[in-house]
């Protein structure tokens, strides 16, 4: 890995709820860093299955934790962000990874280029027991693509320039599902997004009890009236990619479970 001369803070929250069995793996994917730069923070919302007392180990090491209840994932993620001060900002929720060099390697690609406001790189889609089943089909976006429904945006691997998120943020917590989406949109319409291909920043889990597994259909319904709030047409692609994945959903949430029980 190169020298970094430029070392900006990095602000990394983490929003959880009763995520015990995973919540340490992305702790130490964090504090494990290459980059030693990094403001760390910890938004529980009040979990009653271990998760407190995980967060009690690595208390000297972490930045900031609260567990305390919320209004939900959104709402800590707002908390969280909040309290940041780093120049770039990232979320990785309690049941994923990063990758060790990731922070390291989204420094520097910021350091070289100035006028991007948000990077993204891949992210490598794992089963509960950490194992790779397939990968996060990453592509460049932009606001136009993004406006229909062209996300390609692994979001545990995004990282946005603080500066930006003062001027975006915070999360409309109206949203419990698109709410990332939703920050997409708000990012690429004031900046460039970039997509940094070929490098995997991160791991995206998929199990029974997550929201990509149990919610993807409301997902879309909340990328729905995004489109709408926007201004959005009724006949437009990101309608038609609606109405598809809304008959396609079934299918897939079934083929998910199955290939996760394998």
């Amino acid at each position: 890995m190169e020298t970094l001369v430029n070392k900006p803070l990095v602000s990394i929250v983490t929003p959880s709820y009763n995520q015990a069995r995973f919540l340490e793996q992305t702790i130490l994917s964090v504090l494990n860093q290459s980059y030693d730069h990094i403001e760390y923070i910890v938004i529980d919302g009040g979990s009653t299955d271990g998760s407190v007392d995980i967060l009690e180990t690595y208390a000297d090491r972490i930045d900031y934790w609260v567990s305390e209840e919320d209004r939900g994932q959104t709402d800590a993620i707002n908390k969280g962000l909040e309290r940041a001060t780093g120049e770039i900002m990232a979320w990785i929720n309690s049941d994923d990874t990063y990758q060790p060099h990731a922070v390291q390697e989204v420094v520097a690609f910021f350091n070289e280029h100035p006028q991007v406001g948000m990077v993204y790189g891949d992210a490598n889609i794992i089963d509960e027991e950490g194992h790779v089943i397939g990968e996060f089909n990453a592509q460049q976006t932009s606001y136009r693509r993004l406006r229909r429904g062209g996300v390609y945006i692994p979001q545990p691997a995004a990282f946005w320039r603080g500066a930006l998120w003062h001027e975006v943020g915070p999360l409309d917590p109206s949203f419990y599902f698109a709410m990332d989406y939703d920050l997409w949109l708000r990012l690429a319409d004031i900046s460039q997004l970039a997509y940094h291909r070929g490098h995997t920043w991160a791991n995206f889990r998929v199990h029974g009890e997550s929201k990509t597994i149990t919610a993807d259909a409301r997902c879309w319904d909340e990328m729905l009236q995004i489109h709408r709030r926007d201004g959005g047409r009724w006949v437009s692609f990101l309608v038609a990619k609606y109405w598809i994945r809304r008959l396609l959903t079934p299918i897939w949430i079934w083929w998910r479970r199955r290939k996760l029980l394998k």
